[in-house]
Order: structure tokens, then C-alpha cells, then sequence
């Protein structure tokens, strides 16, 4: 297949990830790729947070058709605030420590191997999740998201990940916060409202509320939320309906196996959207993520942003 790239720019962090040396390694093998297939290309750096978003912005404005994030599902969180709304394609080499996003589409292996994956992919429009959250200093904000935004737990587990931790131990030490966090977490409820318009109008407590884009997290969770997918215009939500941490423990494990368990305790949503407030007269603090970033707390209201992105789709993938 001929590929639909002309220009394109590999934007990488080089705290993401993998060490140094292996990182640039990477980088330059996947431009050599690229560069024998007739693809202009070019590798940028970024040097501290929010970069990325820049970088692929003026990217665009120098004429690349596709920029790629090289990186972990961090990375492709930047790039995506910049490219929404645009005509141009995003393509994703995973080198992070979270690649869900990569994983969904069944890009796995050595970067070269991704690349020329990348190189018979096709360009496909898809919809994206937008999250409206109050920032760590207390204002209103809102990002757009590709592969889940959470609020409770999972936003905590996220809080206490160590950068300089993650980098050494890189997966296991999701697993370790997790298991921490399952083991002294209260789980304290807040309220979830589905739209008045909708055919399920109502109001539920949930301890944590997942709402999950990809089909797929790869590794051990594999798929969490059945029916959830990029191109999906509805946001397939995970409601934890309990503090019972037995109840999370149960449908974790089934989850893995691949026999969910949604028994009461654990209710799957489908919803064009939905809001999220603490209780009257709740103390708690709730935090909220957005593909693994920290972004502050309630009150939120998740959406769906229909025909928002062009993605570089590899053949077979099912986005």
C-alpha cells in the first residue's frame, strides 16, 4: 500500500519511557524507515510538560500532514490538545511506560517495525472524549482524551506515581500504586447524573467512574469496558456502584480473565454524556485523570466529540 504520509514529524519526550540512549535509538530508526520509504522526516524533543502540544502545532504550520507521538499515552495527550479540529493525521510509536492507545491498535514490537506498520496505514477520522474539570488551582478547564478519563481511584493511583520511579520501575510500579491504593482507599461515594434527555435519566453514587475509549488496554486488562472503541459516539462508562473493596477486587479479576462480571456492584453505562458532583455535605476531595494525567477535581462533565481527529489506523486494527 502506498503510503498517504509526505511530511511528517516524530515528536518524542525524552523523560518518557525508556532510558536515553535506547530512546534515540529508537527515534533514529524509525526516521531511517520513513526516509527510504520517500517520507520527509524529522525528530523534535520536548523539554518539559505541555511541549508536545506546541511542537505539534507548528509542526502542522510548517506543512507536516502527520505528526506521530513518540512516546507513552502522556505524550499522545499533548499532541492531541493541538490536533483536534484539524486535517492533520496522528500516528503513535509507543516508547512510554502506558501505551494503551498504541496497544489497541496492535502497535507492539521494535519502532521500526512500527513504522513501517505505519507506513500501509490508513487515515480515519474518529471521535474523541472531552473532560470539563476544575484545575489543581480551582478553575474551570477541559481536555480532550483517547484513551479514558477517570474519576476517584484511578485519578489517585496517578497523584502518587513517582516520575523518577516510573522511569526506573516503568509498569510495576502501576501495579504496586494500584494494589496500594485498593488496600487503603475509603472508595467515598459522589454523584453521577446521566442526561435529562436520555432514555436512562438518573442520578447514581459511584465510588469511581471510568469512561474508556479504546477496545483494548493491552497487557493484563486487556479489554475493561466491552464495547468501547475511538470510533464509538457514545462514552462507554464503568460505574462503581460500591466501597466494597471486594467488589473491585471481584470484577478486576474477572476482567482479566475476560468474563466481566457486572453484577450490581460494577454497572456498564452507555451515555452521550454525563456529570459528576460530590454529595451535599461531602469533605472529600475527588481527583480526575484524563489518559494517565493528573488534572484536578469535581465537579466534571464528560462528552463525546464526534469526527474530531484523523488517526493513523494500521491494517486489521479495529479502532
Amino acid at each position: 500500500m502506498k503510503t498517504s504520509m509526505r511530511r511528517v514529524a516524530l515528536i518524542y519526550n525524552p523523560a518518557s519511557g525508556q532510558r536515553s540512549a535506547r530512546r534515540k535509538a529508537a527515534i533514529e530508526q524509525a526516521l531511517a524507515v520513513f526516509r527510504a520509504s520517500g517520507v520527509v522526516a524529522e525528530a523534535i524533543a520536548t523539554a518539559r510538560a505541555g511541549e508536545a502540544t506546541i511542537h505539534a502545532q507548528r509542526a502542522i504550520g510548517a506543512g507536516c500532514d502527520t505528526v506521530l507521538a513518540c512516546g507513552g499515552d502522556g505524550t499522545v495527550h499533548e499532541m492531541v490538545q493541538g490536533l483536534v479540529g484539524t486535517e492533520a493525521t496522528l500516528g503513535v510509536i509507543p516508547l512510554g511506560t502506558a501505551n494503551a492507545l498504541a496497544a489497541s491498535l496492535g502497535l507492539v514490537g521494535r519502532p521500526a517495525k512500527t513504522a513501517r506498520r505505519l507506513l500501509d496505514a490508513a487515515p480515519r477520522r474518529i471521535s474523541v472524549g472531552r473532560i470539563h474539570f476544575r484545575d489543581l488551582n480551582g478553575n474551570p478547564a477541559s481536555r480532550y482524551f483517547v484513551v479514558a478519563a477517570g474519576i476517584g481511584a484511578d485519578a489517585l493511583v496517578m497523584a502518587r506515581m513517582d516520575a523518577r520511579l516510573k522511569r526506573r520501575l516503568g509498569y510495576l510500579l502501576y501495579i504496586f500504586e494500584c494494589f496500594r491504593t485498593w488496600a487503603t482507599f475509603p472508595f467515598p461515594l459522589f454523584e453521577a447524573a446521566l442526561p435529562a434527555n436520555g432514555h436512562d435519566s438518573r442520578v447514581v453514587d459511584v465510588s469511581q467512574l471510568l469512561a474508556v475509549r479504546v477496545r483494548s488496554f493491552g497487557g493484563v486488562l486487556g479489554a475493561l469496558a466491552p464495547g468501547a472503541g475511538l470510533c464509538n459516539d457514545r462514552l462507554n462508562l464503568l460505574a462503581f456502584k460500591t466501597r466494597k473493596r471486594l467488589h473491585y477486587l471481584t470484577f478486576m479479576m474477572s476482567a482479566v480473565a475476560g468474563k466481566h462480571n457486572f453484577n450490581g456492584a460494577v454497572e456498564l453505562m452507555e451515555t452521550p454524556s454525563i456529570e459528576c458532583r460530590a454529595r451535599n455535605g461531602a469533605r472529600e476531595s475527588f481527583l480526575v485523570e484524563a489518559d494517565g494525567e493528573l488534572l484536578g477535581s469535581l465537579p466534571v462533565r464528560l462528552e463525546i466529540v464526534p469526527d474530531a481527529l484523523t488517526l493513523l489506523v494500521p491494517p486489521g486494527a479495529k479502532p
